[in-house]
């Protein structure tokens, strides 16, 4: 895993040191809205041309989504205590930013076809409330990930496409952390409640794994 954030780290400064020192090369940009994890939007800058022979872009995209966090009562027992006083009530969110490159898909029925591929971060936040039960709290992650997508244009204008992204993206199990309490895939948990463990963390908490990402945008 570390390897793997190394790497994803490299690569993205990479980009952005790369995309920072083109002068001739083709701009665009976009914004999208969508279900990603969850309903949310997205937006992101793409350039194209910046080599020759290249047969590719480079896109650097950030996004936000709500969702269902996960179960209120069993996160109540994984991170805090038994208790059971109080009204749940709970909200999550999530941050995700990808580096995709960008080829070209022949695809008879999709002319502006394209591909898209590259490496996933994201900031997951889920909120757990109990109301007159005197406890509030978030149990947050951040993980690393990987995606491949298919994008389809419909140009509305000479500037101006209609853009239409399905794909699936992949993120590797990370530590979940709530209150004073953290359970890692590896088994390094802090402060551990009874006998829990990131598995049973894992099925109440609704970080990222494998996730489908359906946007319209322009």
């Amino acid at each position: 895993m570390q390897f793997l954030r190394t790497f994803f780290n490299c690569l993205i400064f990479s980009a952005i040191l790369m995309l920072s020192q083109l002068y001739a090369a083709d701009y665009q940009a976009g914004v999208k809205a969508g279900f990603n994890s969850g309903m949310g939007w997205q937006l992101h800058g793409q350039v194209e041309n910046f080599s020759r022979g290249l047969p590719f872009a480079a896109r650097l995209e950030i996004g936000r989504s709500g969702l269902n966090p996960g179960d209120a009562g069993a996160a109540r027992r994984i991170f805090i205590n038994d208790a059971t006083n109080g009204i749940p009530q709970k909200s999550g969110s999530l941050w995700n930013y990808r580096f995709d490159l960008v080829f070209p898909a022949k695809i008879n029925q999709l002319p502006n076809a394209k591909w898209l591929a590259g490496p996933r971060y994201s900031k997951f936040r889920g909120n757990f409330k109990y109301v007159g039960g005197n406890e509030d709290f978030d149990v947050t992650s951040t993980q690393w990930g990987m995606g491949v997508g298919l994008e389809t244009a419909f140009p509305l204008s000479r500037k101006l496409n209609l853009q239409v992204v399905s794909g699936f993206d992949y993120y590797f199990k990370t530590m979940l952390q709530g209150h004073d309490t953290a359970y890692s895939p590896a088994g390094e948990d802090v402060n551990p409640r009874d006998d829990y463990s990131f598995e049973d963390a894992d099925k109440a908490i609704n970080q990222p794994g494998i996730e489908l990402r359906m946007v319209v945008g322009f």
